[in-house]
């Protein structure tokens, strides 16, 4: 299947030749870019279907529609010649790093080698490091939970749930109703997982990728499925016990939560993964200057509605 990149802000010419794209791909791809939230009034605030070409706006990420993926990487000087695959490489791994402090992520590439981020889309990137991090993880084994269960049982378990048992039974003395705290791996933490999982096993267009998510699959089995939009993200508890969890909860809300990015899917229409560059930018830098003042008399306030950069 073809991918084809472009800068944003650049355009893509129509055409069957090299480094161009066909007219029927372009407009599946406007089609699934319309349906996002950056796609604006107009429905053009992610890409631009103009007669002789596609145009990329301010929006980066991917988009995977039946036929072909568009990666739209942000314009960035890495000292590599335009339009190369060494540049490519170089804008891959500075969003990924853009990425990772914006949203306070330890993402570790360790692993890619420089042929990985030359012929890889961000996406594909980004859930080879989730999949990494996410078997070594349970490796280490599933984080688990005690949770309250109520049963009509034989004999007692737990305490006896006296309210229940004398409007419920109190003519079959036989069943007890009994509450009790069961340790449990069907957690919010490990449904949010399972989610993630599916969500990006229907993303991946890479092979590799789509069998290390059918693995980690069959590891979630005995944990409920639950549909994203009905997850209890509220539920979920980062303490000492699941400390190093919380890398893989935050990739979690990176691929199914609204910040910065979006996905979106409609009936075989395709799904993408965008990020808006402005507030991507505007976090990113924001959290380097944080850093650098850490410990000054300075504090740094994005958006703050006047017209001072820093205030003491």
């Amino acid at each position: 299947m073809p991918a084809y990149s472009v800068r944003e802000w650049e355009a893509l010419p129509h055409g069957d030749g090299e480094g161009c794209i066909p007219p029927h791909l372009a407009a599946r791809l406007v089609a699934l870019a319309r349906t996002s939230p950056f796609a604006g009034r107009g429905g053009g605030g992610v890409l631009e279907h103009r007669r002789e070409d596609l145009r990329a706006r301010g929006v980066v990420g991917v988009l995977a529609v039946p036929g072909c993926t568009l990666e739209i990487l942000p314009k960035i000087d890495v000292g590599e010649k335009e339009g190369s695959t060494q540049e490519k490489r170089e804008v891959r791994k500075r969003l990924v790093h853009m990425l990772a402090v914006a949203l306070d992520l330890k993402i570790e590439t360790g692993r890619m080698t420089d042929l990985d981020w030359q012929d890889e889309t961000l996406l594909e990137i980004l859930i080879r490091i989730f999949c990494d991090k996410l078997t070594e993880a349970v490796r280490r084994g599933m984080p688990r939970r005690y949770t309250l269960h109520e049963d009509d049982l034989p004999t007692i378990r737990g305490s006896l749930n006296i309210p229940r048992q004398f409007t419920r039974h109190i003519a079959n003395p036989g069943r007890l109703a009994c509450r009790y705290d069961e340790l449990s791996d069907d957690i919010a933490l490990n449904r949010i997982m399972k989610a993630t999982i599916g969500h990006l096993a229907r993303m991946s267009r890479n092979a590799t990728n789509v069998q290390r998510l059918r693995e980690l699959a069959f590891v979630y089995a005995d944990v409920s499925e639950v549909s994203i939009p009905a997850l209890r993200w509220e539920d979920v508890v980062i303490d000492r016990t699941n400390r190093s969890w919380q890398e893989l909860f935050g990739m979690a809300q990176l691929f199914l939560r609204n910040r910065y990015q979006t996905t979106s899917a409609g009936l075989g229409q395709g799904s993408a993964l965008l990020f808006e560059m402005n507030a991507l930018f505007e976090e990113y830098i924001g959290r380097l200057v944080s850093k650098a003042l850490a410990g000054s008399d300075f504090r740094v306030k994005l958006q703050g509605g006047r017209l001072f950069c820093l205030t003491s």
